[in-house]
């Protein structure tokens, strides 16, 4: 099955989406959030491609809300988690930091998930229990793990509550923060080890579906804000605390917790 979801993966990117990069206007959600036609072309084109690789439950970040919550709820045995641009501002922009992250889950787990930046031409994919992999290569491609004053921090400051990112922002235990806007690619940066700690306040399941995986297989450490399970988070509103070296893990998971609290 990892095969063709990463052909498909590979194909709607290339046929759907990049032909409609930089040429396509944006339009507002509901809940204030941007969405392309791209987003929505290329939704229906891998749902209506995974659907005939395995027939299942499926939920994509541009349906409504209640056919997600349904979606979900029909999953509990099999789900297929689809976010078709991660990304769409730097999309939409032209910045080329976006993926295309499908995940398939079982009793709300991914199981499998394929992460695909079609500009870059990296495909970022895990079985549960498999290892994880970018172009057929084993991940992570950096071990060695710096001490937190030096290390380099992937933070979405916007998700945190404003005191807390404040205090990250003005007194950092980490040498360099970065953010660039795709949760799904950040998490893969994460597990390949370009990025040494990774934070974020808040994600849905098609955020976090594939790039969990890929974290963990790759030999990464997880948790949300309140919860040493990852699993066991708000599936709809999970934090994640990250890092792939475990004694690194642990300190930026206390720091974490720490500061939150004050």
């Amino acid at each position: 099955m990892l095969e063709k979801v990463i052909a498909a993966v590979r194909d709607v990117a290339q046929e759907v989406i990049m032909p409609r990069y930089l040429r396509v206007g944006r339009q507002i959600k509901s809940d204030g959030s941007f969405y392309t036609e791209a987003d929505v072309a290329a939704q229906n084109a891998l749902l209506d491609q995974l659907q005939k690789i395995r027939p299942a439950a499926a939920m994509g970040e541009e349906m409504t809300e209640a056919e997600q919550q349904a979606e979900w709820v029909k999953g509990e045995s099999g789900l297929w988690s689809v976010d078709p641009i991660d990304g769409t501002s730097n999309f939409y922009n032209g910045l080329p930091y976006f993926a295309t992250s499908v995940a398939y889950m079982e009793q709300g787990q991914s199981v499998l998930g394929v992460i695909y930046n079609p500009v870059t031409d990296e495909m970022f994919y895990a079985i549960k229990g498999n290892g994880a992999f970018l172009n057929g290569i084993a991940l992570p491609l950096k071990k060695h793990a710096p001490p937190m004053s030096s290390a380099m921090a992937n933070v979405d400051l916007k998700r945190l509550d404003r005191s807390f990112a404040a205090k990250v922002a003005a007194y950092p235990p980490f040498a360099s923060q970065r953010n660039f806007g795709a949760c799904a690619l950040e998490l893969c940066y994460t597990a390949a080890g370009y990025f040494d700690l990774y934070l974020h306040g808040g994600q849905k399941p098609w955020d976090y579906a594939a790039g969990s995986l890929i974290l963990a297989e790759a030999g990464g450490n997880l948790c949300g804000f309140e919860h040493d399970d990852y699993w066991t988070s708000p599936a709809w509103h999970r934090s994640v605390i990250a890092a792939l070296d475990p004694v690194l893990f642990a300190q930026w998971r206390d720091w974490v917790r720490e500061n939150r609290e004050k």
